[in-house]
């Protein structure tokens, strides 16, 4: 894989953050971000995407993959998609700051 292509992929590996009340507290107490990662992304890609595009320095990864919820419409019932997300740990001194403030 070439280099151009291989930073193409990484470009799509994180999703977004993934905002929850765990999440949060995650964040305050263990400098930890969660985020949503593609479904066949590793640890290692994630770790050089958050890198990447964030640039900060990256302590460990933890993935964990998702399962849809069961959700009824009406008499039919549904499935939602399986995800995956990365619980993703900063080293000292780093921080993601999405809000852009101050």
């Amino acid at each position: 894989m070439s280099a151009v292509a291989s930073k193409e992929r990484l470009m799509t590996i994180v999703l977004g953050p993934h905002v929850s009340e765990k999440s949060s507290r995650i964040a305050e107490a263990s400098n930890q971000i969660v985020f949503r990662v593609r479904r066949d992304a590793t640890r290692v890609e994630v770790r050089r995407a958050v890198e990447l595009m964030f640039d900060v320095k990256v302590d460990a990864v933890q993935v964990a993959n998702v399962r849809g919820k069961v959700k009824r419409f009406g008499s039919t019932l549904g499935r939602r998609a399986d995800w995956k997300k990365a619980y993703v740990t900063l080293s000292e001194g780093h921080d993601i700051d999405f809000l852009g403030a101050e």
